[in-house]
């Protein structure tokens, strides 16, 4: 390999072996590789897998990797994702698609993946374009039919079956956020014990609803289309896909959906446009998803609060890291403070003091 031009914009503690990398992409993609040139980029979004993209002058493509850092074994597994994506090619349209997977970890240190970019805007905090609260209203109709059209996916069709066990997943999600949450937790955060009781008589264990579930269907996992933003483009991070209950997967959107009339607390916590005038309640969501689906007599609270909860542990591994020293992503300092906000909302649903 002669005259490489190498770059990179990442956080210190995040960034590639370009030249590892670069040698590697030779080999397995050449046509990318043929100017010579790879800059990377991180995006800054997210707290889990990291995501950069690739640039060969001419061309994008998207690399996916775990954090830096002591994780478990089961988690972040780059060479599962992938797998999903490929499976999904011919049922779901929103779905990025996969150029190649990589499990030597020799390479970058871990396992990893490269996708197609899905040209288009992602949603951060705010919205990046204007809209009128009518486009908000018909994005939000967008995001439940998103889901919608996952759960109604054949989950018999081709190798999807392999995904997952749908029987007892209400079950084992409840028990294994339980345990996971314990064995990070810190001193600075409250405990989840009469939350996880409450879930345990409150969650149906057998709603009789099997699907596909993404498990982190929400805003700023969406792409949107430039010329129509309403319309959603493509839905990214798949990385806990699974075959469950659907009913768990609406309320763990849910529970990042920060409405107009949410108490300061939760709105200091907000990381999406959720409370713009447009934008459907949680109540309508819920709605609007089991009116499309003919779903009744199915009460909210119980997976809203599960959401939270769920919600709740993931942010309390993340904050194990930083609070042991093992990542110093100064964007995770914080993440105390939230946890507790979500486990007390949590409660107060619970309390039907809201």
């Amino acid at each position: 390999m002669m005259n490489l031009q190498l770059s990179q914009d990442c956080r210190p503690s995040d960034q590639l072996p370009l030249d590892q990398l670069a040698s590697y992409l030779s080999e397995q993609l050449p046509g990318f590789m043929k100017n010579n040139r790879l800059e990377v980029k991180q995006f800054a979004s997210g707290a889990s897998n990291l995501t950069y993209q690739l640039f060969n002058g001419q061309d994008y493509l998207i690399l996916r990797r775990p954090p830096f850092g002591t994780i478990a074994k089961s988690a972040h597994d780059m060479v599962r994702e992938h797998k999903v994506l490929d499976l999904l090619q011919s049922h779901y349209s929103l779905s990025p698609r996969p150029v190649l997977v990589c499990d030597d970890e020799s390479v970058i240190g871990a396992n990893f993946f490269i996708m197609k970019k899905i040209e288009g805007m992602g949603i951060g905090l705010e919205l990046p374009v204007e809209m009128s609260p009518d486009q908000l209203q018909k994005l939000c109709q967008n995001f439940v039919e998103g889901l919608v059209h996952l759960h109604q996916i054949d989950i018999q069709s081709g190798d999807l079956a392999t995904l997952g066990k749908p029987q007892g997943y209400v079950e084992r999600q409840l028990e294994g956020w339980q345990g996971r949450f314990v064995k990070a937790h810190t001193d600075d955060v409250m405990e989840s014990h009469q939350i996880y009781q409450w879930l345990k008589e409150h969650l149906n264990y057998n709603s009789g609803y099997q699907s596909l579930v993404h498990n982190d269907y929400k805003f700023d996992n969406l792409i949107l289309n430039p010329d129509k933003p309403e319309e959603i483009a493509g839905v990214l991070d798949w990385e806990m896909t699974t075959l469950g209950d659907p009913l768990l997967d609406l309320g763990c959107s849910l529970s990042y959906w920060i409405q107009a009339d949410d108490p300061v607390e939760l709105q200091a916590i907000r990381m999406m446009p959720t409370h713009l005038k447009g934008m459907m309640t949680r109540k309508q969501v819920f709605d609007s998803y089991c009116q499309s689906r003919n779903i009744t007599g199915v009460e909210m609270e119980p997976y809203y609060v599960f959401g939270l909860f769920r919600l709740a542990v993931i942010a309390q591994q993340i904050y194990y890291r930083y609070y042991h020293g093992q990542t110093d992503n100064p964007k995770f300092a914080k993440f105390g403070q939230m946890i507790n906000i979500l486990l007390k909302r949590a409660e107060l649903v619970i309390d039907h003091s809201i």
